[in-house]
């Protein structure tokens, strides 16, 4: 979980206060459709030119230290080799300490002093945090939750995006910081904005928003009531005006919809600051935007990546004996995934993170420079450490940067610096890296917000008194990421608005829950053309609004599937599969829920061991034109999921030696810009590994040696192997 966290004469923002010129802004800022206004030359994503070397640096955040020191500070980055610093999303109220008045003096020196030493910078508009005089002046800016509930000032991400006078004040901090840095060699990108979400906002100008929103895509109230069945209970409405707020409803498609119309928002929002920041950036500085992690309900990540030039996301992670590297792939696979090709880590940990001291493990000796290579072996072109420097007050003192709270050099700040130089060496072999592979998850958003209203597990409450749930899509989606990854095969994710998933030969589909059968169709043909398809209970169960489908399950995916069903019921607890079919032993268990599959040409490969659920098979298994689809109508143990998708790997032809490696070992691959293959291998361990190498002759490229097929490698603990194939 992430918690964290110029000088301008020429615009017309610096000047304007009143309420006339606040409407005459606004208007220039947004289209109608609250959309950029168009006609800048630089106004479109632009093919940006190759990252000549891994960046590798830090957010750092002079404005923060408790005595002069930026001297200091640069002297200590360059002899690290620090390459890239991440600044100024933070302080609004130092950009902007009162309403109109400009300061750039205090970061001018900072930017100034990291361009002499030979760091880059990318700076982030500073819009996620209002400043105490806007709040003063416009508490309405703050976000209202559901239920109405009273509003204060004092934390970051609690505003109301879509207010016309944030968008004013945001508008125009962020022209006046482009205008000012365009020019500016050292500035090579924007930061739009910070881990933006929705912040749950449903003030009355989001509910219009949403009400608009609803007339354009359903055109009348009429339909709405059909789509929503809002008959039940008698709530049918026969004018927009009486559509409730979203803070009582019930129906399942107002609460898809309405996380839908959250999601739009930030795909506008953001979209609107990448819109400003083209309008008056120099052509070749870059927008990115850090997303918190990956798979976020209230997001779409695959949405708002249209509107960049690169992703980046802020990953953080397990360490010490929780650190192997799986957090790290299942974010940095997502991420690649969104727009197809590389991205930027924006933040990840150097030392300790939480907003308390309840979470203080410093890595082990080699974890940080591990991680480095963790990310750029799933495609990352930047590694930045959230922070240069630990924090001496507030919310996340304990949220350690790569100096301690004495400013001193440390154990970390080795590691940063051997890494650091070791990466000027071998850097330009290693950027850019280009991935493909044989397999994908889908990943649904729809589907993770509907189960969340209609959770298939739950907690060991009371009945009719639920808990949290033990279970749910995004823990189903991290399972079937989990076991691939410790299988050592490369995964990728899919979307559903993508034409087509003929490049995989494995497609994998957790619950399914929300498609419509343009989807299901779309997966079916897969099938039907040669692709094998993993594919897990509640799929196919329901429709583009949440309605379950009025036909038998699975759907439309019934001929492919070769089986349906009628029935379901939750799981108290645990249950076996008859005769251990896949040698799971103590693990041979399935839990949460089970589907009564009534098998039609499909071939059953697991049945329940219980007296009851004992006559319908749990697993099953269609031939569907030159393809297979295997389904899982149950929650399986996490030694039985790896079973089964092994077995679905081996009908594709996937199986090789990468699948006979220790289990600490973790191996990637990819092509460099140079053409070359390249072969990254972990070990994930406090102990060291050897290793049998399988691929065509090499040079292992942090020490510089020769390698030929069948080398043994002699692998570290917390340490790891490149191999580059001639």
């Amino acid at each position: 979980m992430i918690l964290r966290k110029l000088r301008s004469g020429t615009l017309l923002g610096l000047l304007i206060t009143s309420q006339g010129a606040f409407s005459q802004v606004r208007a220039q800022s947004l289209s109608a459709s609250g959309h950029p206004a168009s006609g800048s030359k630089s106004d479109a994503p632009v093919k940006l030119a190759e990252f000549p070397n891994v960046l590798y640096g830090v957010a750092y955040y002079n404005e923060y230290m408790p005595y002069e020191r930026l001297d200091a500070d640069v002297a200590l980055m360059k002899q690290a080799g620090i390459s890239v610093v991440r600044m100024g999303e933070s302080t609004w109220s130092l950009w902007e300490p009162e309403d109109g008045r400009f300061e750039y003096a205090w970061m001018d020196r900072v930017v100034d002093a990291m361009g002499k030493a030979g760091i880059k910078v990318i700076m982030g508009t500073p819009t996620y945090s209002i400043p105490p005089w806007l709040y003063k002046a416009h508490p309405e800016i703050l976000a209202r939750p559901l239920g109405g509930a009273p509003v204060f000032y004092g934390m970051r991400q609690n505003m109301d995006t879509d207010n016309t006078r944030f968008r004013f004040y945001a508008g125009r901090v962020i022209r006046n910081l482009v205008e000012h840095y365009r020019n500016n060699p050292a500035v090579i990108g924007w930061q739009i904005d910070n881990e933006t979400s929705s912040y749950d906002a449903s003030n009355p100008d989001v509910f219009a928003g949403f009400v608009d929103h609803l007339k354009g895509k359903f055109s009348t109230p009429e339909n709405l009531n059909k789509a929503w069945f809002l008959n039940y209970w008698g709530q049918d409405i026969h004018s927009w005006d009486e559509l409730p707020t979203r803070d009582s409803a019930q129906s399942t498609g107002y609460k898809l919809e309405w996380t839908r119309w959250q999601q739009m928002r930030v795909t506008n929002y953001l979209s609107w600051q990448a819109g400003l920041v083209r309008q008056y950036r120099r052509p070749d500085q870059f927008v990115t935007q850090d997303f918190a992690g990956a798979m976020h309900r209230e997001i779409n990540e695959f949405e708002i990546a249209k509107s960049l030039d690169i992703a980046a996301t802020n990953n953080y992670h397990g360490t010490q004996e929780n650190m192997g590297g799986e957090s790290q792939s299942l974010t940095g696979d997502y991420i690649r995934s969104v727009k197809h090709g590389n991205y930027l880590i924006t933040e990840t940990n150097a030392q300790t993170t939480d907003w308390t001291s309840e979470y203080q493990y410093p890595p082990y000796d080699g974890q940080l420079r591990q991680d480095v290579y963790t990310h750029l072996s799933n495609g990352a072109n930047m590694v930045e450490y959230w922070h240069w420097h630990s924090i001496h007050s507030g919310q996340e003192t304990y949220w350690k940067g790569v100096l301690s709270h004495d400013l001193e050099p440390n154990r970390a700040y080795a590691e940063v610096s051997k890494t650091a130089h070791e990466l000027q060496r071998i850097g330009p072999h290693l950027v850019d890296l280009h991935i493909t592979n044989q397999v994908a998850i889908l990943y649904s958003v729809d589907s993770s917000n509907a189960l969340d209203f209609m959770p298939f597990a739950h907690g060991a409450s009371p009945q009719w008194s639920f808990g949290p749930p033990a279970a749910n899509y995004g823990t189903l989606i991290s399972q079937m990421h989990r076991v691939l990854y410790d299988l050592n095969i490369g995964t990728d994710f899919v979307f559903p608005e993508d034409p087509d998933f003929s490049k995989y030969k494995v497609l994998i589909v957790p619950a399914l829950y929300i498609a419509d059968d343009a989807l299901l169709t779309k997966i079916s043909d897969y099938v039907k053309h040669g692709g094998h398809v993993l594919m897990t209970f509640k799929s196919g169960f329901s429709n583009e609004n949440s309605a379950v489908r009025w036909v038998r399950a699975p759907g439309p995916l019934r001929e492919a599937a070769g089986f349906s069903y009628q029935e379901f019921s939750n799981l108290d607890k645990p249950i076996s599969l008859k005769a251990d079919p896949y040698h799971a032993g103590d693990d041979n268990k399935v839990m949460y829920w089970a589907e009564f599959l009534l098998p039609e040409h499909a071939q059953p490969l697991a049945y329940y061991d219980h007296p009851f659920f004992g006559r319908w098979p749990a697993i099953t298994r269609n031939q569907f034109g030159s393809g297979t689809l295997t389904y899982e109508g149950t929650w399986l143990s996490e030694k039985l999921q790896t079973a089964v998708v092994s077995q679905v790997l081996g009908l594709a032809g996937l199986l090789g030696l990468d699948q006979t490696l220790p289990s600490s070992v973790r191996v990637r691959h990819g092509e460099n810009r140079l053409g070359k293959t390249i072969h990254y291998y972990f070990n994930y361990s406090s102990a060291a590994v050897s290793v049998p190498y399988s691929y065509a002759a090499g040079t292992e490229l942090t020490s510089d040696k020769s390698v030929v097929h069948g080398t043994t490698l002699s692998i570290a603990p917390w340490d790891q192997a490149i191999i580059e194939e001639q």
